[in-house]
């Protein structure tokens, strides 16, 4: 197969694998694109991605025959241009960029300017007759390359430079002369030489085999390893390399560079956006080196500068950049990001790209798009990432404000919030009942610190990953949450905390940024989601495109409403034991656990009967006849226990029960294990009446919803952590039993499901079996993933990370589902299930039911619906309509 292709100066681009991604990357595919279009594009040649993968996977080697084509494509550029790399006299100079399929911005930095050494620069000087422009592209020359291929420290470089400004009373670079350029580049030679150990290289192959080299070194690079991991980009994709022959921008006052948008990818507006420096090469533009001019007149004057745009500087110039916009805005039927260049007043093309955008940008351009029939509904509705919706979701904070950063962790949760620091649940539960908005900090969290968590604005752990407890329950609730901030140490007795080396008291102010992990010391303006308009629309579009339907995990009020704001069609996990943890029946929960017998435990849970019938009611009247599952008690005992002597002195009083007697029963319940051991339908099998309350709640609080509304509720009975038939079949007599009674006590019937939750590998395999006793399954999949792989979620934080970066897993198997693992079971139990009984209903409610590639999954397995938190609704809306349109 081809390895090199040329573009530009009459090459031909018939060959359908030059414009594949795959084969020539972004840029080098759009170089050829744009050409072959007409465009004015410098001539250049691509090495393909396939030759990179080869480059690193035979040891750093060149193949003779990449060698030959390379020698050929340079031939074509310098027929093309007229010049020949190397000549003394006039010298052909290049370019060479990194270009992988998908954008990874700071990759490799660029060189430019490769050709030049001690006689080329001579030869430059007298053919464009500017030895100050001939001088300074040489220090650029020498400067990036020692940096970008040798590999040497360019504080060096700029140190040099700023001195010889200093020295000369120069302000700015643009004030150097060429004998000052010359004398510079004298002083670069000398600090390669003192770094390197020998001089720089002045022969113009080995400078362009040393490029070529240093862009597919870059993909094994450190940070675009971080770059492909924080962005799901598979590590055997390589990157293209693309040389093309210079045009320079700092060849006077009639020559420019700039880069440009053909949208605002702020805000999405359908107006030029970018900026452009006269006299200057493209690193000036992005590197800050100089202050960059505006590019229109409008936005020139808005700002209230005075340097002209190019728009009134170059008005040919930017009209025909203009026409250029337009151009390619409809060829690829998306906002691109382009980078341009004006030598002597002709405008060149240098790249084309399908351009980064906020989400808001994101969301405003493919409704725009649509109504102006650049595009049609359907790819409007791939064109957003649906995950970048959380942007849209939260209160973010005012990106003008002020910032006082204290330390960085890991964004957790979206969002931003603004509190009093407060150091346990009980404290933000008190706060913020006065009125006060609360930050949580805990060294982490646990599932007794949830009424705290509803309570606060905002969590910050000093431990924990990104599926950490702190993180799934307050993506759950829609709360702002960094957690694993390193530098986070809290003292307990003196009620302080250090962070970033600074000292602060309970109710002292943070601020946090759950989309960026930033931590903040005092109050940070936020501003509050616009839900409506592009929003409502693109959402309208997915609904119609969409099969699978979209529940939430919700179990209070609140959430349920919210969730009902953001389209779920029901509730596919109510967690009951979220319920327990309230203050006001804590210590009931305590009281029913540690009794001695069943009539210690019926009284009890008599206290608590009204309660859950309270709760239960509320949310089938949020939810107005939708469907509503609701999981039976499922988490250990021990997670209810007292763990302060406090705690059980209180209990002590409430029971009649000595503390020293409390605490022995208190450590007969101790288990090893407890994940593993006395929970789920275990407690409905061994303690029969703790089941038969909450199913009597249930059942009592959806005729009571009926007979009041007239709208029906739907229960469905979740039983967890089934493993065979029998354990099911067991608590669904006693389900059954429970609602014949109620409704023989209302008069009144209701429909009801009983189903359980796969959430045990032996369950996937039985899943026929159980299927006989089950109306539907609802996959959890954060326990599926537990015990399929034997990983703690709560645990597997401390080394995931690592995991993930040596291609272990592709991503975290707790944000993103194992699809040949757990989801291969998942896939057996779905077929095993369906083939005992074709009408059971399917869907999943774990964390990987706000997850997008989790989604397509679910769309290929075809459950009949996902379940994700209140916030990620509309996520998984979305997520959903694309995996029907991309099937």
């Amino acid at each position: 197969m081809q390895t090199v292709y040329p573009f530009g100066g009459g090459a031909p681009h018939s060959d359908p694998r030059q414009k594949d991604k795959a084969v020539t990357g972004g840029k080098g595919a759009n170089l050829a694109e744009m050409a072959a279009i007409g465009l004015p594009v410098p001539p250049g040649f691509t090495i393909t991605t396939e030759e990179c993968v080869r480059y690193l996977s035979e040891g750093g080697d060149f193949s003779e025959e990449l060698r030959a084509a390379v020698a050929n494509a340079l031939q074509h550029i310098e027929k093309s241009v007229g010049k020949r790399l190397g000549d003394p006299a006039d010298p052909l100079l290049v370019s060479v960029r990194s270009g992988a399929r998908a954008s990874m911005p700071g990759m490799m930095d660029t060189v430019l300017n490769l050709g030049l050494n001690d006689e080329t620069v001579r030869g430059l000087a007298s053919a464009s007759g500017d030895a100050r422009f001939a001088w300074d592209s040489y220090r650029r020359f020498i400067h990036m390359y020692s940096d970008v291929v040798l590999g040497l420290d360019h504080g060096a470089f700029e140190e040099a430079l700023e001195i010889a400004k200093e020295d000369k009373g120069f302000y700015a670079d643009t004030e150097m002369g060429a004998e000052d350029w010359q004398t510079l580049v004298g002083q670069y030679r000398v600090i390669v030489e003192e770094q390197l150990g020998k001089p720089f290289p002045q022969d113009v192959n080995e400078q362009l085999w040393g490029a070529i080299r240093a862009v597919f070194d870059s993909w094994d690079s450190d940070r675009a390893k971080v770059y492909r991991r924080l962005n799901d980009i598979p590590g055997d994709w390589g990157t293209a390399v693309n040389v093309q022959a210079m045009v320079f921008g700092n060849m006077g006052d009639t020559s420019a560079t700039g880069v440009a948008f053909t949208r605002d990818p702020a805000t999405g507006e359908r107006a030029y956006y970018g900026e452009w420096l006269i006299n200057a090469q493209g690193e000036d533009v992005v590197a800050g080196i100089r202050t960059p001019q505006y590019l229109t007149k409008k936005a020139r004057e808005a700002a209230g500068a005075k340097p002209l745009s190019m728009e009134e500087a170059m008005p040919e110039a930017y009209g025909e950049l203009a026409r250029v916009f337009d151009l390619l805005e409809l060829h690829y039927k998306d906002m691109q990001d382009i980078e341009f260049t004006v030598e002597r007043g002709k405008l060149w093309m240098l790249q084309t790209r399908t351009g980064k955008r906020t989400a808001k940008a994101a969301l405003k351009m493919a409704v725009d798009m649509a109504g102006e029939g650049l595009i049609d509904e359907k790819t409007a509705i791939l064109r957003v990432d649906p995950m970048a919706l959380d942007q849209l979701l939260h209160p973010t904070l005012d990106p003008d404000a002020p910032r006082d950063v204290l330390t960085t962790g890991l964004p957790a949760s979206p969002g931003a919030a603004s509190g009093k620091i407060v150091l346990d649940a009980d404290t933000a539960e008190t706060w913020a009942g006065r009125g006060e908005r609360v930050i949580l900090v805990r060294v982490e969290t646990s599932p007794e610190d949830i009424h705290g968590m509803h309570a606060a604005q905002g969590i910050l752990t000093a431990r924990g990953g990104m599926t950490s407890h702190a993180a799934v329950v307050a993506r759950g609730m829609g709360r702002c949450c960094v957690s694993g901030a390193a530098g986070v140490s809290i003292d307990l007795k003196s009620r302080t905390l250090r962070i970033g080396g600074r000292e602060l008291a309970e109710g002292d102010t943070l601020t946090l940024d759950g989309g960026t992990g930033q931590v903040m010391a005092g109050e940070v303006q936020t501003i509050e989601p616009v839900l409506a308009g592009d929003f409502g629309t693109l959402m309208e579009w997915a609904d119609r495109h969409r099969r699978m339907r979209v529940r939430a995990n919700a179990e209070t009020p609140a959430d349920c409403t919210m969730a009902r704001q953001f389209g779920a069609e029901g509730i596919g996990l109510c967690r009951t034991e979220h319920m327990f943890f309230d203050a006001n029946r804590i210590s009931a929960v305590r009281q029913m656990i540690l009794a001695e017998d069943e009539a210690g435990r019926r009284k009890a849970l008599d206290l608590l009967l009204p309660e859950q019938r309270g709760d239960f009611a509320k949310i089938f009247e949020v939810m107005a006849g939708l469907p509503c599952t609701i999981r039976l008690l499922d988490p250990p005992l021990h997670e209810f226990l007292p763990q302060e002597d406090s705690d059980f002195e209180e209990l002590a009083d409430a029971t009649g029960f000595g503390v020293d007697h409390l605490k022995r029963r208190a450590a007969e319940l101790h288990e090893f294990n407890p994940m593993l051991g006395h929970r789920g339908c275990r407690l409905g099998i061994t303690y029969p009446e703790i089941y038969e309350m909450q199913a009597r709640a249930i059942f009592e609080a959806a005729c009571e919803v009926a007979e009041e509304s007239g709208a029906a509720p739907v229960p469905e009975v979740m039983v967890p952590l089934v493993a065979t038939r029998r354990e099911l079949e067991i608590l669904r007599a006693l389900i059954d039993r429970v609602a014949a009674e109620v409704f023989a006590a209302k008069g009144r019937t209701i429909d009801y499901l009983v189903g359980t939750m796969i959430e045990l590998p032996r369950a996937a395999l039985m899943a026929g079996d159980i299927a006989a006793e089950a109306r539907f399954f609802s996959f959890g999949t954060n326990d599926l993933t537990q015990t399929t792989l034997g990983l703690s979620r709560d645990d597997a934080g401390r080394f995931l990370g690592s995991y993930v970066e040596r291609g272990i897993f592709a991503r975290d198997p707790f944000v993103s589902l194992d699809v040949d693992g757990v989801g291969e079971l998942v896939r057996i139990a779905a077929e095993r299930g369906r083939n005992a009984r074709p009408d059971i209903k399917l869907g999943i409610c774990g964390e990987h039911g706000g997850d997008p590639a989790s989604i397509a999954f679910c769309e290929k397995v075809g459950l009949d619906y996902v379940s994700a938190s209140p916030y990620r609704v509309p996520i998984a809306r979305l997520a959903a309509a694309q995996a029907v349109l991309r099937d």
